[in-house]
């Protein structure tokens, strides 16, 4: 189907582990239902080819320079969808970005100034953040629960380390102060708690819910997409 020119852009940020491809199902079905959508490669999870080694690993705020990137090639309003991790450096990116007319928190970390992603779970922020986390042990469990055996497999051959810097660094601006934002809140989710997703959620303008693990990009495309129309439908019509 053709996009509808009059709506705005999704764009697309992952969280941690992953990268740009996780979000094909998802995309494929938003175009379906006439959303224009773009992604971004986090380099924290995805080093750009020709990084030289011992270069000091991304960080968030490297992140959320590639998204602030990302939406400024984006000729149009956008509503960016952060999931898990993504929320901490699109809260950072959004802060100062004329386009942006709302911000969706998938299973996301909605944090304020001052906090990481470390700081926000309790954990103890190492003395030498130089290194890498890799993905949970358990990730076919703990991240893809409710995906299709075959989808997952491939899912998890395709995770990455993620920086340790970029779960250290704190948030220096809290775009959704200003930005519109929604929570999707993942009832079934085993890697962020669902009660601790209501407590982040306390900061959105609007909540909603799904039946889905922490990757319903992958277990549910069809009724995410469904869910994040309606979700920007809703949004106040910007300016021209």
């Amino acid at each position: 189907m053709n996009a509808d020119t009059d709506r705005p852009t999704f764009l697309l940020v992952h969280g941690s582990w992953h990268g740009a491809w996780c979000w094909d199902h998802l995309r494929a079905a938003l175009d379906a239902d006439g959303w224009r959508s773009r992604t971004v490669d986090l380099p924290s999870a995805n080093p750009p080819a020709g990084r030289h080694e011992g270069a000091r690993p991304a960080g968030m705020l490297d992140d959320a320079d590639v998204i602030g990137d990302g939406l400024r090639r984006i000729d149009s309003p956008v509503v960016v969808i952060a999931h898990s991790y993504g929320g901490v450096p699109t809260t950072e990116a959004i802060a100062d970005a004329a386009n942006v007319v709302g911000v969706v928190y998938l299973a996301g970390f909605q944090l304020g100034v001052g906090e990481s992603m470390f700081t926000s779970l309790g954990t103890p922020v190492p003395d030498d953040g130089s290194g890498h986390v890799p993905p949970y042990e358990d990730a076919r469990r703990i991240l893809f629960d409710d995906v299709p055996e075959a989808e997952a497999d491939r899912a998890v051959a395709r995770l990455r380390p993620q920086s340790v810097r970029s779960l250290t660094e704190r948030v220096t601006t809290a775009g959704w102060r200003t930005v519109p934002s929604s929570y999707i809140v993942c009832d079934r989710d085993q890697a962020l708690e669902p009660s601790r997703q209501r407590e982040l959620a306390t900061r959105a303008d609007s909540v909603h819910q799904l039946p889905s693990s922490h990757s319903p990009f992958l277990s549910m495309p069809r009724q995410l997409a469904t869910l994040l129309g309606r979700i920007a439908t809703t949004l106040p019509t910007p300016r021209r």
